[in-house]
């Protein structure tokens, strides 16, 4: 399972965002200008590196040595899966998957589960590494090779994912995107984009909406 991984190289995760600082400063200024407020649960929390740039006041996750980092950072922590919250129907006002859709086994089951605790006006917000942008080519590449973690990912395309959250009864209302620039570039700060086309990190703010999830 992927965060057998996750809970083995805790640290090794952690540590990309201090070796590329640029990178995590652009993803940081996307989480920041989605201006989410209220209660906010992060689910696959991980070490709260990035999602501590959002208002999160708990964050879940299934690897214990991730959660000790995320502790760390401010973030109540619960070890717990996606796909099966341990809280009760609408608490939250906004729910936070950076990065964690592309591992979970079961992403309906998890998008459904976030849907069930946010309140009729929540927001569920999914980043991703699109699939067709120059990091998701780069990612999948080394996934193919064999990479620790992302040989366990499912790289999405930003309309395969957004198909998932209606398939949720869940609507887009927002989509914030940055890394303009491929993997090779000189890393550099950008400002986050409402254009999501090529970007190797997009971020879509969904709404609950009401019809029949299939």
């Amino acid at each position: 399972m992927a965060y057998n991984v996750f809970e083995r190289y805790a640290g090794r995760y952690d540590s990309w965002y201090q070796r590329h600082p640029a990178l995590f400063e652009c993803e940081a200024k996307v989480l920041r200008a989605l201006n989410l407020r209220g209660r906010g649960l992060s689910v696959g929390v991980g070490t709260g590196v990035l999602d501590s740039k959002a208002p999160v006041e708990i964050g879940v996750d299934p690897a214990l040595n991730m959660l000790r980092l995320a502790s760390s950072r401010g973030i109540m922590v619960i070890r717990a899966a996606g796909e099966h919250l341990p809280f009760r129907d609408g608490c939250f006002n906004f729910a936070l998957m950076t990065a964690t859709i592309c591992f979970l086994e079961s992403p309906k089951e998890a998008i459904l589960e976030a849907r069930r605790v946010l309140r009729s006006e929540g927001k569920l917000v999914v980043c991703i590494v699109p699939r067709n942008s120059s990091w998701g080519e780069d990612y999948t590449k080394k996934a193919e090779a064999g990479h620790v973690f992302y040989r366990h990912a499912y790289f999405y395309t930003l309309s395969e994912l957004e198909e998932l959250l209606r398939r949720c009864s869940f609507k887009t209302i927002a989509v914030k995107a940055t890394l303009s620039y491929p993997p090779s570039a000189e890393p550099h700060i950008e400002e986050p984009s409402e254009n999501p086309e090529r970007k190797g990190f997009v971020c879509v703010n969904a709404a609950k909406s009401y019809g029949q999830t299939r």
